[in-house]
This record gives C-alpha cells, structure tokens and sequence, in this order.
C-alpha cells in the first residue's frame, strides 16, 4: 500500500485508507471496492493470449468490472506506467518473468497477494507480493510429422537428423533466446556458460540446417517448418489452430527451460482494487482453468483439478520431469544481453561459410 497513516485525517481519507487497507486482508471488502471502482484496464493482455478473453468475461459478469486492453511488449508496459505516473490509464499488465524484477526496481508497482499465494512456488514470485507468475511457458518443440519421420525426442536428437531446425530471432525474440538456453542447459551450461549451446547451434548453422525464420502459425501451415523451437503454449496453439494430426510437440526429454509471465499492479493505478481482484481471480481454480484453455501451463497446476477437455490440451507433466526454472536470473539478464553478438559470433558465422 502506498497510503500513509496519520493520527488525525479527515472522514473522507479516514474511510479511503479504510477501504484500501481491508481490501489487503479481506475479500469481501476487496471486491466491494473493485465493484465500486467498476473498470480494470490493462495492458498487454488481449483476449488472444492465454485465453484472457474467458477471465475478463467472467470478471464482467461476476463482479461488474468492463475492461480495455492495450496489447503492448513488457518493455513498453513498464515504461507506460512509469511515463504516465499519476495520469495513470492502465491499472494492471502482464509481463515476461525477468521483467518482474525491473518493474519492481523502476519503482512503478504495487504488491498483492492472492489468497493462494502459498501455492505458488517461491521461485515463481516476489517475496512481497509484486510480482508472480500465473502461468509457465517451457521450450519445446514442434515437429512436422508430414515432413520428418523420425520424431527428436530430445536435443541430442535434433543434432543426429537430417531435417532443419527452425529457432527465430535469437538476437530480439525471448522465446528463441530462451531456447538457446534451454539448449545450453541440455549439453552441460548454464545462464553463466552459454558456450555449449551456442557450439551446438554452430553444428546445426555448419550443416545447413538451422533456418532463422520466425517458427509462427503462417510458416508452419505453409510447410517452411520441419522442427521449430517455440514456446510449449505457442506450440500446442499452433497445432491445434493448424492440423493436430499434422504437428507433435513435446518437451525435450534431455533438458528444456520453464519461464512465464507475471501480472504487475500498477502503483499509480485508477483502479487499485479492480486489478487486484483480477489478479486474485487470475490465481483462483477458475482463473488458472482459464489460462489452461489457453495451453498456458497454470503455476499451481499441483493444486487445482483440470476438466478433462482442459487437461487434453497440455502435455502430460512427465514431459516436463528435465525443465528447469532459470535458477540464477541475474546471470542470465547478464549472458541474455551479450547473446546476440556471441550468436552472430559463434553461429551466424557457421551459416555463412
């Protein structure tokens, strides 16, 4: 809360700090607050993405709140809420898990949390409460059954085939960083050694056989796709939207990296309340069910029972038995940062030769 108590105030704050202070620690006042407030705007959450769609819709009809969305990356959200400050238009964004921590040290967040805070895991949160994932993203990958018959089940895999390996932009997509590091961590690295995934790119960049197209839906319906390296979400939406008996993904079985993606309360917001009932709502049972049809990976998956529709859209938890969540995020902000001139040093130099 960014309120400060003081010994004699008029009735009006009085009641304002009253309410502000019980919407912390007691959900009926919470949503009462939220309801009169009425309207929860965001950014960077549109009805497309994680099924956001369903959880607006259900905070509309539940509790009364409309709601905007502005689709922006997590580098802009942060910079909107601290430009616009006091003028605040958003209340709540979503945002990459390593932007979390920035938004917490350029100071323009608020903390709440969710009364099943203690479900989600300790690496997956800000110990006071700014910031937590509500959904996991793991690198897998997405094969074209049409055009390789012998499915890579794992990085090891992927080197012995003849196919080619679609990964993307590594220099300014997250998800094909991510998947340099996942990579990383399968041949033996980590965020401060990235050298063993980057000689395994090279291998793949000297066989001719790594291709820098953006591993989306258009591509893949067209066949430009042999393997493509994607977020599991990104993957398991494509197949479905495309052809499912077209597409395999799975999570490579020697060693991937789970990510995901927080909500951030705006410290400047409008609507304080409405956005942390949305992110109360966002981790309840309905909430991560939501996410779930949207084949995001909900954070406490452990703890809540999926419909049986729900559960056929994500891969089985088995897969993700050698996923790791990124165990030092200050070294990998570091190593994340020098990628794109090791990746033109150490693998774009491959494919020109």
């Amino acid at each position: 809360m960014k309120h400060l108590f003081a010994s004699v105030l008029t009735s009006a704050i009085v009641l304002s700090l009253s309410t502000a202070w019980a919407a912390d620690t007691d959900l009926a006042a919470l949503e009462k607050a939220a309801r009169a407030e009425g309207q929860v705007n965001s950014v960077g959450m549109p009805d497309s993405w994680a099924n956001w769609k369903d959880t607006w819709n259900d905070l509309n009809s539940k509790y009364g709140l409309k709601h905007s969305d502005t689709d922006m990356s997590s580098a802009q959200e942060i910079a909107k809420f601290d430009a616009e400050k006091s003028n605040a238009s958003a209340d709540i964004g979503d945002v990459g898990a390593s932007f979390g921590p920035v938004a917490v040290v350029k100071g323009v967040t608020q903390p709440y949390k969710p009364s099943t805070w203690d479900q989600v895991p300790d690496w997956a949160k800000d110990k006071d409460g700014h910031w937590a994932l509500a959904y996991t993203g793991t690198i897998a990958f997405i094969i074209n059954k049409d055009q390789v018959k012998d499915i890579p089940h794992s990085w090891a895999d992927l080197l012995k085939g003849k196919y080619s390996v679609t990964i993307g932009d590594v220099g300014t997509a997250a998800q094909a960083a991510n998947g340099v590091l996942a990579a990383t961590y399968a041949m033996g690295g980590d965020e401060k050694n990235l050298k063993p995934g980057l000689e395994y790119f090279g291998k793949l960049a000297k066989e001719g056989r790594l291709s820098l197209t953006n591993p989306v839906i258009a591509s893949l319906e067209k066949g430009e796709v042999q393997v493509g390296v994607v977020w599991d979400f990104n993957g398991l939406s494509y197949r479905d939207q495309i052809d499912k008996a077209r597409f395999e993904v799975l999570i490579p079985s020697d060693g991937s990296i789970t990510s995901g993606y927080t909500t951030i309360i705006n410290k400047y917001a409008k609507n304080p309340n409405a956005a942390k009932l949305a992110r109360e709502y966002i981790f309840s049972d309905a909430g991560q069910i939501n996410l779930a049809r949207g084949y995001a990976r909900p954070i406490r998956a452990e703890h809540i029972t999926l419909p049986a529709d729900v559960k056929e859209k994500l891969l089985p938890a088995e897969q993700y038995k050698n996923a790791h969540p990124i165990a030092d995020p200050v070294a990998w902000e570091k190593s994340a940062k020098a990628l794109p001139r090791l990746w033109q040093e150490s693998v774009i130099i491959n494919m020109q030769q």
